[in-house]
């Protein structure tokens, strides 16, 4: 993201050593480094609630096809059975055709 380097580290550091002076300088290192590490744990919830969310909608995903497989394999099954019925519709009635009368 940043491409910040040594130099430009001990530059930065000149430079809020200048600016802020010798005294303050522990405290105010202190206080950036507490926001830093709030930043960073804010920004780590909020990758691991979006990755909690994904996983939620993929296992939705995968509940949705499943269940479409489901409607398919059922509709497979009743064609099936409709299939059968007529088969033996018309063996029966070439049975009857075929008795003398």
């Amino acid at each position: 993201m940043f491409d910040v380097g040594f130099w430009e580290l001990v530059l930065i550091g000149l430079v809020t050593l200048l600016v802020i002076g010798p005294e303050r300088l522990p405290k105010a290192a202190r206080i950036a480094g507490f926001w830093v590490g709030k930043l960073r744990n804010t920004v780590a919830s909020v990758k691991a609630e979006i990755k909690q969310e994904l996983q939620a909608e993929e296992i939705r995903q995968v509940l949705k096809e499943q269940s479409a497989f489901d409607e398919i394999q059922k509709t497979l099954d009743e064609t099936k059975e409709a299939a059968h019925s007529v088969q033996s519709s018309i063996e029966s009635a070439s049975e009857d055709q075929s008795k003398p009368k």
